[in-house]
């Protein structure tokens, strides 16, 4: 056997593939993984069918077929304002993660130092340390999660190079605040610091409250990667289909390591997406749709012993357990999974010193009978 040194030594198999194939040995309900147990809208499917009848099934452009460029770009505008060339300032990307990775491989070198508020997605900080940076996690705690702006100042040094942000959160359901924009903006002021705006959950917004997307401000576009998914977005997260926003002089760099990662993403997909992204109704309707899910699922889940978090955004649900049981919370999913059949995952997943806070997370993108069988199930824990 070849020695070889690993780049990520501490990193084993994701705490989502672990509780997805335990869920599906043991026949559990999975509400760990954050994808939907529904089908997506058949027109969409019948889009993409049209598109291979048609020939589309070669590569598409490297930086994506400008049709749907456009459409998002005018999507950005009508939504939050900000204006982006489809030619040099979208690019579209192979799900959101890739894009994430090629973000922060576009500006990060060795000794770089990254803040990451957690808990936060697991694939912020491994992509930090494959590029050489520093991460430097900043832990929020429950219930509210709300960013400490006076320790960001105490984090930021002159090797910070980049702030990465997630609203709506994952896990947390938390969003970004007006005065959390106000407090970023002064803080990053004359300061030559990058934003990775992780928003693959933009339209999963809450109670009427608005998305504070890096594209609404002046200030903050200027220095942001924002990050989309249409796989979220259209209830197709096998597609792996994201895009990345950002202004043209990133971009130019962002583009160079993407056309050598994938090159292009599938093109049939792309003609359906942006013949799909037409249509406003097709997005302007999710906040609607996931909050009655959220509403059902809550309600639910009040004849439980989970005491239950906020959820302003996302389609994540967190709960505390500590009425229950005073286990490690990587325990009691997994007993929670054998003994109940409902999957959860555990936050300490996404702290990276494992803090534990007996909270554990529950996707509710499933259809109301999935819901209802949890629940059943989650009442008698």
């Amino acid at each position: 056997m070849i020695p070889i040194i690993s780049k990520l030594p501490q990193t084993g198999t994701t705490i989502f593939t672990t509780m997805s194939a335990l869920a599906a040995e043991l026949g559990a309900i999975n509400l760990s993984q954050g994808f939907p147990d529904y089908d997506c809208p058949a027109e969409l499917k019948e889009l993409v069918s049209h598109a291979m009848q048609q020939g589309h099934n070669q590569y598409a452009p490297m930086a994506g077929l400008m049709s749907l460029r456009e459409v998002i770009a005018a999507k950005t505008e009508k939504l939050y304002g900000g204006k982006y060339d489809p030619d040099t300032e979208i690019t579209i990307t192979a799900g959101g993660t890739q894009a994430i990775y090629t973000a922060i491989s576009t500006v990060i070198n060795p000794n770089d130092e990254v803040i990451i508020f957690e808990p936060a997605y697991d694939a912020y900080a491994p992509a930090v340390r494959m590029m050489g940076g520093l991460v430097k996690s900043l832990q929020l705690e429950p219930p509210d999660y709300r960013i400490n702006w006076e320790m960001v100042k105490r984090l930021i040094t002159n090797r910070t190079r980049m702030i990465i942000l997630n609203s709506p959160h994952n896990p947390t359901a938390t969003i970004l605040q007006k005065e959390d924009i106000d407090q970023l903006i002064s803080i990053i002021s004359n300061r030559d610091i990058f934003i990775l705006s992780d928003e693959v959950y933009e339209h999963l917004i809450f109670d009427n409250q608005t998305h504070h997307s890096m594209a609404r401000y002046a200030e903050l576009r200027d220095r942001s990667f924002i990050i989309a998914s249409l796989g979220k977005t259209f209830h197709v997260t096998g597609w792996k289909l994201g895009y990345c926003i950002a202004p043209a002089y990133l971009t130019k760099e962002f583009r160079k390591i993407h056309q050598f990662l994938v090159f292009s993403v599938n093109t049939p997909m792309q003609f359906a997406a942006a013949e799909y992204l037409k249509n406003e109704e097709h997005y302007n309707y999710l906040p609607g749709f996931f909050q009655q899910k959220r509403d059902h699922f809550r309600a639910g889940l009040e004849q439980s012993r989970f005491k239950l978090l906020p959820c302003n955004g996302s389609y994540f649900q967190s709960a505390f357990y500590d009425a229950i049981s005073d286990e490690k919370d990587t325990d009691f999913v997994i007993r929670l999974t054998k003994e109940f059949g409902v999957a959860a995952i555990p936050t300490s997943a996404f702290y990276s010193k494992g803090t534990d806070y007996k909270v554990i997370r529950f996707c509710f993108a499933k259809t109301q009978e999935t819901l209802d069988k949890a629940v059943d199930r989650l009442i008698k824990v």
